[in-house]
């Protein structure tokens, strides 16, 4: 079977440290509720991600070299 979290074409999919994540909130004004979501199931999806994580995905940019997003894991 293909792993298709390591395709060229599937961006980088890492866990965040929850001290991070609180960095990120504050810096946004924000809650992890409110944060985009992605689904535990997503075949990109880090092996150990649970739901209520937050995980942090960079993918190239053609302006700014790299785009960073952060999503809460859900069911």
């Amino acid at each position: 079977m293909v792993d298709v979290s390591q395709h060229e074409l599937v961006p980088e999919h890492t866990l965040v440290e929850e001290s991070e994540v609180e960095s990120v909130l504050s810096e946004y004004d924000i809650k992890r509720a409110e944060l985009p979501k992605i689904k535990r199931t997503d075949p990109a999806m880090p092996d150990e991600a649970a739901v209520g994580d937050v995980v942090r995905i960079v993918r190239d940019s053609r302006t700014t070299d790299k785009a960073v997003s952060y999503r809460l894991v859900i069911e």
